[in-house]
């Protein structure tokens, strides 16, 4: 079926839908097909780590959380951990209330500031954590055995430079599409 554009009649602000009509010219969108992607190796991770009721994105908190844990186990500021998994500060608290819940992670106040949380693994944490790595990496094997090495490889670089800082700034200097103006009559 596709897209459908909605076309106005200028006699009726009413829009009408064209069977067909293809919205985006034939152009393929970036974000969908990533977006498609992955959600699907999400799915795969997911049901790897189900029986140990972990999902692929509480690992990849968990495993943070351990990798920025200093010789101290103060564990990172939820701040610092917020910036290095690039979302914000109130998502990842939302991501934690489970993580906490379950007793993998404990909030503990800095001792010189009282307004800095750090995110430190528990004893059953690191054990989850050691179990979960097990299952990631058999998923993960599996994953680049069916892509390929070199596809894996490809796909993990062009991810990873889409993440980085400098496709950003390299995004934001090229011209902007002109904005698109509100056509409706009033």
């Amino acid at each position: 079926m596709g897209i459908s554009k909605k076309l106005v009649d200028a006699k009726d602000s009413a829009p009408t839908l064209v069977e067909g009509q293809d919205l985006l010219g034939g152009r393929v969108c970036t974000n969908t097909a990533l977006r498609l992607a992955a959600r699907r190796l999400g799915q795969l991770y997911d049901e790897a780590l189900a029986p140990l009721d972990l999902k692929a994105t509480q690992l990849a908190l968990i495993s943070e959380i351990d990798k920025l844990t200093g010789a101290d186990q103060q564990g990172p500021a939820l701040q610092d951990l917020a910036a290095r998994l690039a979302i914000q500060l109130s998502a990842l608290t939302h991501a934690l209330r489970p993580l906490v819940r379950d007793g993998l992670v404990e909030l503990r106040q800095d001792a010189q500031d009282r307004r800095t949380k750090h995110g430190v693994l528990t004893t059953l944490g690191k054990t989850r954590l050691s179990e979960a790595v097990v299952r990631w990496a058999a998923t993960n094997d599996q994953v680049e055995a069916v892509l390929g090495p070199a596809s894996a490889a490809s796909l993990r670089a062009l991810a990873d430079q889409v993440a980085s800082d400098a496709f950003l700034v390299a995004y934001k200097a090229e011209s902007q599409p002109p904005a698109l103006s509100d056509n409706r009559q009033e």
